[in-house]
């Protein structure tokens, strides 16, 4: 098909629907869905698991596997109907016209190839290029994701890449056919934020680059703003609401929409005074929705008779552009209408010091070839002197990208290490050294965890109620068997599960409910200190919303310490009093939440702030794209552990940086930063960001 003629949609979907059939029945995963998509746009797909958005992706590639069928509407590629196309012209098309990038890089590439093959096999396979063509174009693809020392990546094999890296030679994979249309699902949940940021970048600019229409998957909101034109938000199989990112953002016309935006936490969101509004009810099953409109049970202007007959159709809003809503109500509905603030609630005062730690060091002994063993040891400084102390009924957040040390500082806490120097004390008693077979019962339920994926935390073998009477025999907590039954049932209540779930298996509930039986499990011996290790990340965003409420609820109740550990600063501004910046192993700021947000900061924080995406259109901010990836532990840098990534180095003068670990300074009361930059520079500082002027 040559492509020089054609000037119209690259990609028209027309009220595409797609069931999945098993033995018992037929279930639609997608209905009535229809979106276009103009040379050189980039349009994202929206909503929360579940709800069809990679089932478009795979229709769109013509791979529903063998149960999934597309049972009525049209995909046409540059007006061509895919679904009449026989298996030869598809496979001609995918992979050179329509590439397709996945949310787990390791997926596309194969272990046993090197990166170099695994690139030229595109055009050879393809367009029949020569051997030497196809080289330089792989060397020129890999210049162009930004990576280091082209040549070295193309003749390594994937597992001596880091997980960005991996996921910059899969899109260079996807470019090297020079696609006219690409898809990303989900292509960087699993990266850094700071790595995301470079990444997204580099998607933005190569699709600008090489006029590339794109379909960008995700449920992060802030993400598609920041990369796409236009926006698909998708609920229960059905597109409910599309239009450009600013009328969706500024002008939203359908209540799914308005109760996304109300459960992330934007800028000027306060625990207390603001709360974030959760979605109330559970999403529906594919095979349980409801008549009329999907949303409905959930939906805060819901009218009898009206919303719940016949099906609903997409309805243009007049006046913008190609913007569409599927909602009876949008006349009547008063968009414009403020939040209703819920319930608010007093702050609670920070108590007592309940923990402590003075200079906390762990270092990891580990043979330098790690394949033969041999007498060469390296070693690996995972905590470099941790000190600082956290109070009864406080948040700390603690941050910072993979590697950094947070969550071998929070196994050094838990007991599942010992650490290497240094103190940490638990209402006043030192606990460093005492691993955690050989601590007593009152200090294992006084130091708890909630872990971040809820699915590998539970048993699947045994009923939530059980898992939860477990925990209460090992901390011996109840009388006999009943009185421990009947604290089970209340845990539930503390976790708003219905009762009828303690006889359910783990593999019946949602990731939401999961993770609150994780919760009730940690809280089961009344922990005094609760380390949440990314708990909400692996959770849909209204989801999170409820979540991290009730952590907050549970906090207020029980005077708890929560060590909250995130590498989603949004979350962190939200939820935390105070932040502790990590990296590599070091403690580069801390301060109560204001301190930390507001210059002058340490340039890792200014960097960490800009990657965050905010899905608010009246924010400016910095863009600050973090150069080259992490260091190793193993391996790290001379001198200030951030000089090789930092933009403000070259405002030290006699390369201090490079020499010499920077001292801890005290910037004000309670905020301390690590870092040789001179007070002046550091005052010169501009916020990241900030909210536009009405």
């Amino acid at each position: 098909m040559s492509d020089d003629t054609y000037s119209g949609p690259i990609l028209e979907i027309d009220q595409l629907s797609i069931s999945f059939f098993t033995r018992l029945r037929e279930i639609p995963a997608v209905m009535d869905f229809s979106c276009t998509v103009q040379p050189g746009e980039a349009m994202g797909l929206v909503g929360e698991s579940g709800c069809g958005k990679s089932t478009v992706a795979l229709g769109v590639m013509q791979d529903l596997g063998v149960n999934g069928r597309v049972v009525g509407g049209s995909i046409k590629f540059k007006g061509q109907d895919l679904g009449q196309m026989s298996p030869e012209e598809l496979r001609d098309i995918r992979g050179s016209q329509i590439a397709m990038i996945y949310q787990e890089p390791m997926a596309s590439l194969n272990p046993a190839m090197r990166i170099g093959k695994q690139l030229m096999e595109v055009p050879m396979i393809h367009f029949g290029t020569s051997k030497a063509e196809a080289y330089s174009r792989a060397l020129e693809v890999v210049t162009d994701v930004k990576l280091p020392d082209p040549e070295r990546i193309l003749n390594s094999f994937p597992h001596q890449l880091s997980g960005g890296q991996q996921q910059r030679i899969v899109i260079a994979m996807a470019l090297m056919s020079k696609p006219s249309l690409l898809i990303l699902d989900e292509p960087t949940t699993a990266l850094d934020v700071t790595v995301e940021a470079a990444v997204v970048k580099l998607v933005k600019d190569l699709g600008k680059k090489y006029g590339t229409s794109m379909l960008f998957i995700s449920h992060n909101l802030g993400l598609v703003l920041e990369t796409c034109d236009r926006i698909c938000v998708m609920y229960s199989g059905e597109a409910v609401e599309t239009g450009s990112i600013a009328d969706v953002f500024d002008d939203m016309q359908h209540p799914y929409t308005q109760a996304l935006f109300r459960s992330i936490p934007l800028p000027g969101a306060d625990k207390n005074a603001r709360p974030l509004v959760a979605i109330p009810g559970n999403f529906p099953l594919p095979h349980e929705r409801p008549d009329g409109c999907n949303f409905g049970p959930r939906c805060d202007y819901f009218q009898d008779g009206l919303c719940n007959q016949g099906s609903v159709r997409m309805q243009p809003i007049k006046g913008n552009d190609r913007h569409g809503s599927r909602c009876r109500r949008i006349e009547e509905i008063d968009w414009q209408a403020p939040i209703e603030v819920g319930a608010q609630t007093e702050k609670p005062e920070p108590g007592d010091v309940v923990l402590r730690m003075d200079n906390l060091k762990k270092y990891y002994e580990v043979a330098a070839s790690a394949l033969f063993g041999g007498a060469n040891k390296k070693v690996v400084k995972a905590n470099e002197t941790l000190t600082f102390e956290a109070r009864e009924s406080e948040t700390l957040a603690i941050v910072g990208e993979s590697g950094c040390g947070k969550s071998t500082f929070a196994k050094v806490l838990m007991g599942l290490e010992t650490a290497t120097e240094g103190k940490i004390a638990l209402h006043g008693k030192d606990i460093q050294d005492t691993p955690i077979e050989d601590r007593d019962t009152k200090t294992v339920s006084d130091v708890q965890m909630v872990f971040q994926n809820p699915f590998d935390t539970l048993n699947p073998s045994m009923t939530v109620g059980r898992q939860i009477i477990r925990a209460l025999e090992i901390f011996g907590i109840g009388e006999d068997e009943a009185a421990r039954h009947q604290r089970m049932l209340e845990l539930l209540d503390l976790v708003k599960l219905p009762r009828e779930f303690a006889t359910r298996m783990p593999r019946q509930l949602s990731g939401g409910q999961k993770q609150r039986v994780g919760i009730a499990r940690a809280f089961a011996g009344d922990a005094r200190i609760v380390v949440a290790d990314e708990p909400v990340s692996a959770l849909d965003v209204s989801v999170q919303a409820a979540v991290t409420d009730l952590l907050m609820e549970i906090q207020r109740e029980n005077k708890t310490t929560l060590l909250f550990i995130s590498h989603d600063l949004s979350i962190v501004r939200y939820l935390s009093d105070r932040v502790m910046v990590m990296y590599l192993g070091h403690v580069v700021e801390l301060g109560t939440t204001d301190q930390v947000f507001q210059p002058p900061y340490h340039p890792y924080t200014e960097a960490l702030l800009s990657a965050v995406p905010i899905a608010d259109t009246s924010i400016e901010k910095q863009h600050i794209v973090l150069e080259g990836d992490i260091p190793s532990a193993m391996n790290p840098p001379s001198g200030c552990p951030f000089q090789t990534r930092c933009r403000w180095k070259d405002q030290v003068l006699g390369g201090l940086c490079e020499k010499e670990v920077p001292p801890v300074r005290d910037m004000a009361e309670g905020h301390q930063v690590k870092c040789h930059l001179a007070d002046d520079v550091l005052a010169r500082m501009e916020p990241v960001i900030k909210i536009a002027a009405e």
